[in-house]
């Protein structure tokens, strides 16, 4: 049966394409809930391991609050979101962005991410056909789109996400699905032990932290998807977009030199791209260091 599903799947590309679009706003939803909801989860693990460590009480009476409770609410007057308001994507367009009690704007966020996350998703199909490969990247796109939400959001890379995708990629390279186990894992210690070191060195020279330590696990992770071979893709892509994206809010006077600038979006987006094109994106690299 499952046979004859991809078999299906392979002979219309366009149901197959539009089924990925549909599920990728869905999972956009989700991932919306993981962005604004973890980093509050892990303020509040964080605040219970203090007073527990204080050996001091924690308030009894706060609300369970984690990515199932309690449901969705405007942020305003604390209407609870209906099932028919929950629709990704559509319920948006028809409230016109706002809420059905109170009229405030709905954060423009929200969609965004959802038909983001349907884009990635279809890319991602088209690129690897109907196959293991592309479950597997399609978890990681996602994985990528959270932690990259929240390091906009916090400037923080939860462990929860960049962690498990680590040992995730080490673990289908055991199956060679896109990398050998050798390259996997060498990706995965010199994707930390690289920008780790730029990190010390960066202290030691100016006595200030350049980056957070989640880049260096993020770092890690991509490297263990993507092996070590494209390492220098993902640094130098990111390095210079990231520094592109940078000097131009400068000049647009959108934010100070003196301003953190989460790193973790452009490892994202370049690990990501290394895992589709990684080899014509060397081959790019090659080309111009060699004129």
């Amino acid at each position: 049966m499952i046979e004859n599903l991809l078999s299906a799947l392979e002979q219309y590309p366009v149901v197959y394409l539009s089924g990925l679009f549909i599920l990728g706003l869905a999972i956009g939803s989700f991932l919306n809930v993981v962005i604004y909801r973890l980093p509050v989860m892990m303020e509040r693990e964080w605040r219970s391991d203090c007073l527990e460590f204080l050996q001091q009480t924690g308030d009894p009476a706060s609300e369970k609050f984690n990515l199932n409770t309690p449901r969705s609410r405007c942020g305003n007057c604390g209407h609870k979101i209906t099932a028919t308001e929950n629709v990704p994507l559509l319920s948006y367009l028809v409230l016109g962005g706002k809420c059905s009690q109170c009229k405030t704007p709905i954060s423009i966020q929200y969609p965004l991410v959802e038909v983001f996350t349907g884009v990635v998703s279809v890319i991602v199909g088209w690129h690897f056909g109907v196959n293991l490969q592309t479950l597997a990247a399609l978890f990681l796109s996602w994985c990528l789109i959270a932690a990259s939400g929240i390091d906009v959001s916090h400037k923080l890379l939860p462990d929860k996400i960049v962690l498990p995708l680590m040992w995730l990629g080490i673990l289908l390279a055991f199956f060679d699905l896109f990398v050998s186990l050798e390259s996997s894992v060498i990706g995965a210690m010199a994707g930390y032990m690289s920008l780790w070191s730029v990190f010390i060195l960066f202290k030691l020279i100016t006595g200030k932290e350049g980056m957070g330590h989640g880049d260096f696990k993020l770092l890690a992770a991509l490297g263990a998807w993507t092996g070590w071979e494209m390492l220098v893709v993902i640094i130098l892509t990111s390095s210079v977009v990231g520094a592109l994206v940078g000097i131009s809010m400068i000049l647009m006077k959108k934010t100070a030199r003196e301003t953190q600038i989460p790193f973790g979006p452009y490892l994202a987006a370049a690990g990501w791209l290394a895992l589709l094109w990684g080899q014509d994106m060397l081959q790019l690299y090659f080309n111009l260091f060699a004129l």
